[in-house]
């Protein structure tokens, strides 16, 4: 039986309406506490994908009960705030804070005039209808905590002011995160935390690093700040944009960065890369949506892998010549190039259901929250059922993926 359809006891759970107070959580557990891999680091990649980022906050409920807390934790736009109540967090408040964050902005708007809990009533068509009228609250009347219109609207603001550059105020947020978020705790932590942002006057992307940087409330804020629905964010001096503008998924930065260590990186993407040809104007922009954000996921992850099976022949390569042809400039960047490290990917991509249609990464409602929570708790609860999703590459790459939609036979 599907444990989305589960209550805590294992009764078939009615499905959520916008009044319930919580999220109906599928917490009947079929996976069990984990030792640790045997990776230098686990790192937690997150990308942005608006309402849709309560499937990562399943995914994470999913590792925790395993007992796989991550090093590192990396994020972009909505993902920069999971990431951020995450690392902002003791181990064991880190789901409530993630529970009350998107309880928070899945606050119900309207009444469900569908009678949407009546299971025959439940079909595509009717859901659909639903869930445009909550994104049409969410554009008209924002999100709790999160986002509010602009009243005057920005083109009756004076050229050169913030207020006329964006249809929203992301103030709301920043109220948010303080509630929720230890930031002295990101900065002290041992776990890393990293969220994406482009530079809006180089166009540059820049990573805003718990090694580099004091992580404050405005860096969560710049890396999600979409234009033109939301205001670029001053930091230093400079003004950012969101990080998705540029790169979607913070995986080059995970695994290419400045740290290479074994590492075990769990990618939870919100975008599908792949999907059908659209048939009508609708699907058109739900399609461009899906690749424009989706990062060329396992297209970056292949390229990756080339890379590292020729670090890994270099390696080799540089054990066989005597030193001293190394004692030289190009011989020591070389050197630098060379790498014996294995990393194993893991995918968790969201695959969107029928009735979901371009605005459902701005339709906030508590019924599709609770469904994007638990897709993304079961989809890592199967995963983590394929030992050989946590075991480390042997080919010569060093480079191992997974996803449980390709590899896992269930």
């Amino acid at each position: 039986m599907d444990a989305a359809r589960l209550d805590a006891e294992g009764r078939r759970a009615r499905p959520a309406k916008d009044g319930d107070k919580r999220f109906v959580q599928p917490l009947r557990k079929s996976h069990r506490n984990l030792e640790r891999p045997p990776f230098d680091c686990i790192a937690l990649v997150l990308q942005g994908g608006g309402a849709l980022g309560a499937f990562q906050a399943g995914v994470y409920q999913a590792l925790a009960e395993a007992n796989l807390h991550p090093d590192w934790v990396s994020g972009i736009s909505v993902g920069a705030i999971n990431a951020a109540l995450i690392a902002g967090n003791a181990p064991q408040a880190r789901l409530d804070k993630l529970r009350a964050f998107w309880e928070q902005v899945s606050a119900p708007h309207i009444p469900d005039p569908f009678g949407f809990a009546e299971p025959w009533l439940q079909g595509d068509l009717s859901r659909g209808i639903v869930n445009r009228l909550h994104a049409s609250s969410a554009m008209f009347a924002g999100t709790p905590g999160f986002f509010t219109p602009r009243f005057p609207p920005p083109y009756l603001y004076p050229p050169g002011a913030i207020e006329a550059t964006s249809w929203y105020d992301t103030k709301p947020l920043i109220g948010t995160l303080e509630n929720l978020v230890d930031f002295d705790r990101i900065n002290a932590s041992p776990m890393r935390f990293s969220v994406g942002a482009v530079n809006i006057r180089s166009g540059n992307f820049v990573y805003f690093d718990s090694t580099t940087h004091k992580i404050r409330p405005e860096h969560i804020l710049a890396s999600g700040a979409l234009p033109p629905g939301f205001p670029p964010i001053e930091i230093d001096g400079e003004l950012y944009w969101d990080g998705g503008l540029v790169s979607n998924t913070p995986l080059q930065w995970v695994v290419e960065g400045d740290t290479r260590q074994d590492t075990l990186a769990f990618q939870v993407d919100l975008w599908s890369a792949r999907g059908e040809v659209p048939s009508d104007l609708p699907g058109v922009m739900v399609r461009q949506k899906e690749i424009q954000y989706s990062s060329r996921t396992r297209a970056n992850t292949d390229n990756f892998k080339k890379i590292q099976t020729a670090r890994n022949a270099l390696a080799n390569i540089i054990e066989k010549v005597p030193p001293e042809f190394f004692d030289n400039e190009d011989g020591r960047l070389l050197r630098s190039v060379a790498d014996r490290r294995v990393y194993q990917i893991v995918h968790l991509i969201y695959r969107s259901r029928k009735y979901e249609g371009q605005s459902k990464d701005y339709e906030f409602s508590r019924a599709s929250m609770n469904d994007h929570w638990t897709a993304g708790y079961n989809d890592a609860m199967r995963t983590l059922r394929h030992p050989e999703a946590l075991m480390r590459p042997t080919d010569r790459s060093g480079c191992g993926t997974f996803d449980v939609a390709v590899n896992g036979r269930e």
